[in-house]
């Protein structure tokens, strides 16, 4: 029952209605000296990352950012430097997956399906590299063993590639939150870290504007909110209602007879 309520709110957060200002394909065009620096000192660019999305504050630090079973029980509270640097270097992929979903919690992103596909491939390739070396160790084939080889330095290279921009992707969208593009939005600082961040219903956006697909942060979502259209429209009827009576004195059918009968009777008295 609760594993089935949390598939139900993760398929919620697929709803997300933000995107992210750059996809993973054009990082590199974006910002490549900080591609290159995130490629070469990854876990140094994760351990900065994760502290400029606590906004500097590493008191509201927790381990993996709340999304694995350890957040909360390593001591993160008396010494949170320590602890981070020891996440970001042994679980260096758990760190930056950790950012990204924090990220995406905060400010409301969606992944495109460019970038899925991207971390998706990713993934499988590792399994196909594991799963060579194993077989490569059962039957003892120097080909399969040259091939496992092959797929693990391959999968290696795409996995540090991938982290790269993943993180280069983080960088930017925190300079977009800080104002580094254009004017500063009004923000407030998120709340405390939860020790599961699964148990939560969508999170609102927080300093960004919900909006619809392809459209930049800070634009209205939808249409504004439309006057009333039944009838009858306000201020209806006037407030002269009901009109004057008709015909008007002097211009109706009987006066004008009236009339005519008087002059034609005084032009025979003439």
């Amino acid at each position: 029952m609760a594993s089935q309520e949390h598939l139900d709110k993760m398929q919620l957060r697929q709803n997300y209605r933000n995107l992210w200002h750059t996809d993973l394909m054009g990082t590199i065009k974006v910002d490549a000296p900080y591609c290159c620096l995130a490629f070469w000192c990854g876990p140094c660019v994760s351990y900065l990352l994760r502290k400029r999305a606590l906004y500097n504050d590493m008191s509201r630090y927790v381990c993996c950012a709340g999304y694995m079973p350890c957040s909360g029980r390593c001591g993160e509270s008396r010494c949170p430097e320590v602890c981070l640097a020891t996440e970001v270097f042994l679980c260096f992929g758990n760190s930056v997956a950790s950012t990204r979903f924090m990220l995406q919690d905060e400010f409301n992103i969606q992944t495109t399906k460019c970038d899925n596909c991207i971390i998706g491939f990713m993934f499988c390739l590792q399994q196909i590299a594991c799963i060579f070396s194993i077989v490569a160790m059962i039957v003892g084939s120097e080909e399969i063993q040259e091939a496992s080889q092959l797929l693990s330095c391959l999968a290696d290279m795409v996995y540090c590639t991938v982290c790269a921009c993943m993180q280069t992707q983080h960088k930017i969208e925190m300079d977009k939150r800080d104002g580094m593009f254009g004017p500063q939005p009004v923000m407030a600082v998120p709340p405390v870290q939860q020790m599961s961040r699964i148990d939560q219903p969508i999170p609102p956006s927080v300093g960004y504007a919900p909006q619809t697909y392809g459209q930049p942060y800070g634009q209205p979502y939808g249409y504004p909110p439309q006057p009333h259209q039944g009838y009858p429209v306000a201020g209806y009827p006037p407030s002269n209602y009901p009109p004057p009576a008709y015909p008007p004195s002097g211009y109706g059918y009987p006066n004008y007879l009236s009339q005519h009968l008087d002059s034609k009777s005084h032009k025979n008295n003439c």
